[in-house]
């Protein structure tokens, strides 16, 4: 196929990097790269990120819904109120990944989402604030064109972090943007870009 496209029945294709694994699949036709403005999805979102920092996001995707039930639906102010114990709790649960500095950091970023909601209004309008210009697009979506991180990305990381938060490295805020449609990063020729695409110019900036 061309550049990063395979085969995905009935003449059409799709991006090379869920291979053929269902639940990816349905990830990559379904949610990657649809605009978002839910709270709890970009906290979450931004949150696992930091989790796939070393692992593959498929590792992380099936282990989603058991992050959503410990996590209370990756809603900020529950889990700002998370202490010492959850940690140590969370430590023990086979179905997260038990790293102990990626725990805290979530709730450490919790704390930090609730000041930042504060001052900015919301997460949504914090985080759209950062969708890049045309200029820093590639004028051709291909697999060779897709940057790792961005001068956004590293301008979103640098002031997290200015902000207090953790595991928020350039690369992670980049695939944040890829997954939350602040840039549409499907291939040329992938079916779900024009579906995308749709869904970006009808979406309302916060």
């Amino acid at each position: 196929m061309d550049d990063g496209l395979i085969a995905a029945g009935a003449g059409r294709c799709r991006c090379w990097w869920p291979g053929e694994h269902e639940d990816y699949v349905r990830y990559h036709d379904t949610e990657w790269g649809r605009p978002v403005d839910d709270e709890a999805r970009l906290f979450e979102k931004i949150c696992l990120e930091g989790f796939q920092s070393g692992l593959s996001w498929l590792t992380i995707l099936r282990k989603r819904p058991r992050f959503r039930e410990v996590f209370h639906g990756f809603e900020p102010a529950k889990v700002a109120a998370m202490g010492p114990s959850d940690v140590e709790r969370l430590l023990g649960d086979a179905g997260i990944i038990r790293h102990r500095g990626k725990i805290e950091s979530v709730l450490n970023n919790a704390r930090r989402a609730l000041e930042l909601a504060d001052a900015e209004g919301s997460l949504a309008a914090y985080f759209w604030r950062w969708e890049p210009a045309t200029d820093e697009r590639p004028e051709r979506v291909v697999k060779s064109a897709i940057p790792g991180q961005t001068p956004t990305s590293k301008a979103l990381s640098k002031d997290l972090k200015k902000r207090g938060w953790s595991y928020v490295g350039p690369t992670t805020c980049y695939a944040f943007m890829q997954a939350m449609g602040l840039v549409d990063d499907h291939l040329e020729g992938c079916f779900v870009r024009p579906e995308v695409a749709e869904a970006r110019a009808a979406f309302v900036r916060p």
